[in-house]
């Protein structure tokens, strides 16, 4: 499904991402484990082809194409979709047309609005009318920006974790989404640095000093995250003897 090939990225004279080699296959949950300053959203940003994250090195291949110069409206037409660091706000807009827009605008999924909002936790009858705006919180933003991703059906679901974390009580949730996401034949890339949601997935990969160490097991990888990664002080410039376990 997708496939990056010695990815790189620096900006202002610095080294954000090198030598990046990852695989996702088709309806696999992925997980990208690392802590927060080690280069995980801008992996987010540079397969989505945002503005400012074009790779200064490598290819990056989706379903066997070369995207690497595609732009972001590009890469979403083919099925790629980005979720959950900075929910957008859209004014003048109910939350039921927003998901309508994402269903009929995406592969069209075959859940309602409403649907798609139980699954995230929002009960329907309060936040279907709802405008997509300021009124919302950033948590529940978050929430209905996840049950946009539902609506859509994309054929790559990259959620990126926010800095400030998950909402405990909605971790439930968004495991629920994820599965479902698998289930309708989608492959989820899962960035986050909170093990308890890494662990659902099928495989995962360790991010440091904006890099890959490791690919494995989920439960290796959190393993390896705990005893290295968390008490690493080089942020993207990791310890030599990581490397080498890695």
């Amino acid at each position: 499904m997708l496939k990056l090939e010695g990815i790189a990225l620096s900006a202002g004279g610095k080294t954000i991402l090198h030598d990046v080699n990852l695989h996702v296959r088709e309806a696999e949950i992925h997980s990208i484990l690392g802590a927060n300053g080690t280069g995980k959203s801008t992996l987010a940003g540079v397969i989505m082809g945002l503005s400012g994250y074009k790779p200064t090195a490598g290819r990056i291949f989706f379903r066997g194409e070369d995207i690497t110069d595609l732009p972001v409206w590009e890469r979403a037409r083919r099925g790629i979709t980005l979720a959950w660091q900075e929910p957008a706000r859209f004014e003048g807009l109910t939350v039921a047309e927003y998901l309508d827009l994402a269903r009929r605008h995406g592969g069209n999924g075959d859940l309602s609005p409403a649907e798609c909002l139980r699954k995230v936790g929002l009960p329907p009858e309060k936040y279907l009318r709802r405008a997509v705006d300021a009124t919302l919180s950033g948590g529940e933003r978050r929430r209905v920006e996840l049950a946009s991703v539902l609506a859509m059906r994309p054929k790559l679901a990259i959620l990126d974790e926010p800095d400030s974390g998950i909402d405990p009580l909605a971790i439930e949730n968004i495991v629920d989404v994820i599965r479902t996401l698998a289930r309708q034949g989608a492959a989820v890339l899962l960035i986050t640095h909170h093990e308890s949601v890494a662990a659902i997935a099928d495989r995962a990969s360790s991010l440091c000093g904006g890099t890959i160490l490791k690919t494995g097991d989920p439960a290796a990888i959190a393993r390896f995250y705990r005893n290295h990664c968390l008490e690493c002080l080089h942020v993207n410039e990791p310890k030599a003897e990581e490397v080498v376990s890695g």
